[in-house]
């Protein structure tokens, strides 16, 4: 039986799975930020299940999808924002990439 080395180990000449995500995320840096937002409120309205009173249930899980959706389409936005300000007028911009 050959010696185990972890859990998977990558082919030759592919990223692993931690170089990957770091690519990734040096690509687009956003989405691990609406990522993060999506768990924060989805973690908060949990902890805050106790206390919501007489509302219902389905209420409840109805008012935290909309929240964690709110922060990944606001990461997704800004991200597009950004990308179109890098572009175009960053690029554009007199005396940009001149020495």
């Amino acid at each position: 039986m050959s010696a185990n080395k972890g859990w998977w180990v990558p082919p030759e000449g592919e990223d692993s799975v931690s170089e990957k995500f770091l690519r990734k995320t040096r690509e687009s840096p956003l989405v691990p930020v609406g990522l993060g937002g999506c768990l924060a409120v989805a973690a908060y309205r949990i902890y805050r299940l106790k206390a919501r009173g007489s509302t219902k249930m389905s209420i409840h899980l109805i008012h935290t999808r909309v929240a964690a959706q709110a922060c990944a389409v606001g990461a997704v936005m800004l991200g597009a924002v950004y990308t179109m300000y890098r572009d175009y007028i960053k690029r554009t911009a007199p005396g940009a990439g001149e020495k």
